[in-house]
């Protein structure tokens, strides 16, 4: 049974003794991780709009996506090997061996991606002159998200807390005068190269007893065990996390630059909401790994997220059309599309809640199905709707496919009730 009775904090000694729980402490490292990315994707959203034509916006948030896009798909489920693994495996020699078919799985699909760009997005054909800043890019980002496991896993979320900070400097960098057109992508690019760059420090060069560097070999033992479940994970990202960076892609290319950068936008504020059960579903994942309760661990995740989720939520619902106004009057147009993502957080957050019960549990067929309800609906509804009703469209469609996704785990946890 997973649902179990919890104690919940009763007075402020209790809630302070709660605080050092490894799930709320971990979870607490990635929350605050996530909102500096995000405050500082804010700050840096605003002087782009500021100092960027909207459409020049567009171009950039669309080179974003498809960098963003690309890392995924050459994680090849490797990230999700790295938390389930980790607690009983050689933890540099998984980073390393992670990192680096990383590495060539990402020039591999930049490789096609760029051979291909006539087909995938012809607007920015501009990319094949400016290939060096393309490979940098993808190669600096792919590697942020194994190194930011890696400390997730081994429950040094500090760490990655850091390496939010560090991709924070886009936020300085993107006021340089000397950019272009590209300052938004460049700022982007230079930061992950940093973040990547001093995380490896953190990984290679500090005395820590859980990265040592004696005996480093290539690990083909965990590309082996982990193969399956790295192999399910790998097709469950690409349905879960990829429309997120596909929409803008296909908004750019149906609607044009001025209303990508107004999805990007609004997008960008609902991911402060989409963050809270990202952060304690991954701590989840991490202690169900390290053999906790996942009973316990469930409800106090249940518990913390709603506790967060409600009041925020209410708040920018409210409030939303001024933090747009903050980037200009032309991004108040996208209010009702945040309000629909804002509403849709809700079923999202039992969504992401699951997978980390279901990943756990190593329940991958269950996993694959709910995904793949989620993921053709978001796509399919999100060109339908778009067509029809404009930008607004696409948050239509994440209420619509993430309430299905939430009514398939209702029926699918009914037995534990």
């Amino acid at each position: 049974m997973i649902l179990v009775d919890i104690n919940f904090p009763k007075n402020l000694k209790d809630f302070k003794y709660h605080l050092k729980d490894p799930l709320y402490k971990n979870s607490a490292y990635i929350l605050l991780a996530l909102v500096i990315g995000a405050i500082s994707g804010f700050i840096f959203w605003i002087i782009a709009a500021r100092v960027y034509p909207q459409d020049v916006v567009g171009v950039n948030t669309t080179l974003i996506s498809v960098v963003t896009l690309i890392a995924i798909l050459s994680f090849l489920g490797l990230d999700q090997s790295i938390v389930r693994f980790f607690p009983d495996g050689n933890k540099l020699n998984i980073i390393i061996t992670s990192s680096i078919v990383i590495i060539f799985s990402t020039i591999i699909l930049g490789i096609i991606f760029i051979l291909g760009i006539s087909i995938w997005s012809p607007k920015l054909g501009f990319l094949k002159d400016n290939l060096l800043l393309f490979f940098i890019s993808i190669i600096a980002f792919s590697l942020t998200s194994p190194l930011g496991q890696a400390f997730i896993a081994s429950r040094k979320s500090k760490y990655y807390f850091y390496q939010y900070i560090l991709m924070g400097l886009r936020v300085i960098i993107v006021l340089l005068p000397f950019w272009g057109n590209l300052g938004i992508f460049i700022s982007f690019s230079i930061s992950s190269l940093i973040a990547t760059t001093i995380s490896l420090y953190f990984v290679f060069i500090l005395k820590n007893q859980e990265f040592k560097l004696k005996n480093f070999k290539i690990d083909t033992k965990f590309l082996k065990d982990s193969f399956h479940f790295s192999a399910a994970n790998y097709f469950i990202g690409i349905l879960v996390i990829l429309p997120g960076y596909i929409l803008p892609i296909m908004v750019f290319n149906l609607l044009g630059g001025e209303q990508t950068a107004n999805y990007y936008i609004s997008y960008s504020f609902a991911y402060l909401l989409f963050m809270i059960p990202s952060a304690f579903s991954t701590s989840l994942f991490v202690e169900g790994s390290h053999g906790e309760s996942l009973g316990k661990n469930t409800l106090k995740t249940i518990f913390a997220v709603f506790l967060l989720l409600l009041p925020i939520a209410f708040l920018m619902y409210v409030f939303g059309g001024y933090f747009l106004g903050l980037l200009g009057k032309s991004y108040l147009s996208g209010l009702e599309l945040l309000r629909a993502l804002i509403i849709s957080s809700f079923f999202v957050s039992i969504f992401y809640i699951y997978i980390s019960i279901k990943k756990v549990q190593k329940n991958i067929v269950e996993l694959i199905l709910a995904s793949s309800l989620i993921f053709i609906l978001l796509l399919g509804l999100s060109y339908v709707l778009m067509l029809q009703f404009g930008i607004v469209g696409v948050g239509y469609a994440w209420i619509i496919s993430y309430l299905a996704g939430s009514i398939f785990v209702f029926i699918k946890l009914r037995k534990y009730w």
